[in-house]
């Protein structure tokens, strides 16, 4: 870990993503909890994820080829610019009591769009900096500053939302972008960009018009997985994962809400605990790795998150709601459900590094953009069709059940991840970069 550190560059991207996490993560927990109180409705935090998904269903299918066309630095620059802007916009109308929900949406809607092209970005960028040997190393780091900003976040929101409002929260997070958008200004100079080998330069030339050329380079990234089996079983599992990731932030609030009856301090400790475990874990994972392998740890995590999340909502409705403890009333039901999603966190953890891991070893370079970008699609979709189912069973079933289907994601993720398939020798990487002075 340490020769990763020493990286000039990975150093200051691992910090953008720790400051960059707390904004936005501040910004998530702040939204959705206005919107629950505005509503009243899990359909209506339904509503919003769906719409999230809208910009990322027509981006995702194109951006891979621009990722690796582009200098990947540059490229996360211009995401984080357009996002403060926005932010800080809606951030100056709420603090004058001026903002609507529909602006809420709609703000939401912009940062997502951006959000589904920065991670592909940033994924390859990291992959494009690290040495091979060190890729579960650097994902590890990349996943501990992720969850640490979570981390910091969860602390914060449920404890001054009700003082500062989503005025406050939204200004934060602007702030956090003019760190991060700083720290990558100094990641390296001039312009780099990663190169395809020599004879799909040649097959892209061949087909004459920019426009042809284009649709060459994303047909490519779609035929490299459909001939790797394993590779298309692995990514299957990560859109599974991530599409469950995000869905999962339906049933959260109205968990903590209905059957915890905690409120919003009671929204921050899940979220605390929840990254307090993936935080915690990331460090220790490339260890794991090498004991149990990333097939098999993908398996472990998966079934660990599928399970945790089915017991959890009849964990809290079944344990005694109140008990005194150092002069303060405490939910019983809380800490236990804190603890478990502090486990959840770990498990993701595990299978987050353990499946980008594998994904960066069997992906040359110049792929990486439009290989990503095809499983993101996947899990957009996944995440479109089950925000409503999950959003309407949890708002007129029971939000038992709405855990029940995320859960069902997970395991099915496990089962994926974990299916025999041949994997191919690894592959012969191109040149990596050319770089030229702006």
């Amino acid at each position: 870990m340490r020769n990763i550190l020493q990286h000039r560059g990975l150093r200051l991207i691992f910090l953008a993503n720790i400051v960059s996490m707390v904004g936005s993560g501040m910004n998530s927990a702040g939204v959705t909890w206005f919107i629950l109180q505005k509503t009243h409705s899990e359909m209506a935090l339904g509503t919003l994820l769906m719409l999230q998904t809208i910009p990322a269903l027509m981006m995702l299918p194109f951006t891979g080829v621009v990722i690796d066309r582009k200098d990947r630095r540059r490229l996360v620059m211009l995401l984080d610019a357009a996002r403060a802007l926005i932010i800080l916009t809606v951030a100056v109308l709420a603090l004058n009591g001026m903002a609507r929900l529909w602006e809420i949406y709609l703000m939401s809607v912009l940062v997502a769009a951006g959000f589904w092209m920065f991670w592909p970005t940033i994924n390859a960028l990291i992959q494009e900096l690290t040495p091979e040997s060190q890729f579960a190393h650097s994902n590890s780091f990349l996943l501990a500053g992720f969850q640490g900003g979570w981390l910091i976040a969860g602390a914060i929101v449920g404890f001054v939302y009700n003082h500062i409002g989503l005025g406050g929260v939204l200004l934060i997070d602007f702030a956090t972008y003019v760190v991060s958008f700083s720290c990558y200004l100094f990641v390296r100079k001039g312009k780099h960009v990663v190169m395809p080998h020599q004879e799909t330069q040649e097959a892209a030339h061949a087909n004459g018009s920019e426009v042809r050329r284009y649709f060459h380079e994303l047909l490519e990234g779609v035929a490299y997985i459909r001939q790797r089996p394993h590779l298309l079983l692995v990514g299957g599992a990560w859109a599974l994962f991530i599409g469950g990731m995000f869905t999962q932030g339906i049933i959260t609030a109205p968990f903590s809400d209905r059957i915890l009856h905690a409120g919003a301090v009671g929204y921050g400790w899940l979220n605390c605990g929840w990254a307090v475990g993936a935080c915690a874990s990331a460090l220790c994972v490339p260890r794991l790795l090498r004991g149990t392998g990333t097939r098999r740890a993908i398996g472990i995590a998966m079934t660990g998150l599928g399970i945790c999340l089915i017991a959890l909502p009849h964990v809290g409705a079944h344990l005694p709601h109140k008990v005194l403890l150092s002069s303060r009333a405490i939910a019983v039901g809380l800490i236990a459900s804190a603890a478990i999603y502090c486990l959840m966190g770990s498990c993701r953890a595990l299978g987050g590094v353990a499946i980008t891991s594998s994904m960066m070893e069997m992906v040359p370079k110049h792929f990486m953009g439009r290989v990503q970008n095809t499983f993101y699609f996947g899990a957009t979709c996944l995440q479109l069709c089950f925000s409503f189912i999950v959003g309407a069973v949890a708002h007129r079933r029971s939000l038992a059940e709405g855990f029940a289907i995320v859960g069902a994601l997970y395991l099915l993720a496990a089962i994926t991840g974990t299916w025999p398939a041949a994997h191919p020798a690894k592959l012969q990487h191109a040149p990596q970069t050319a770089a030229a002075e702006t």
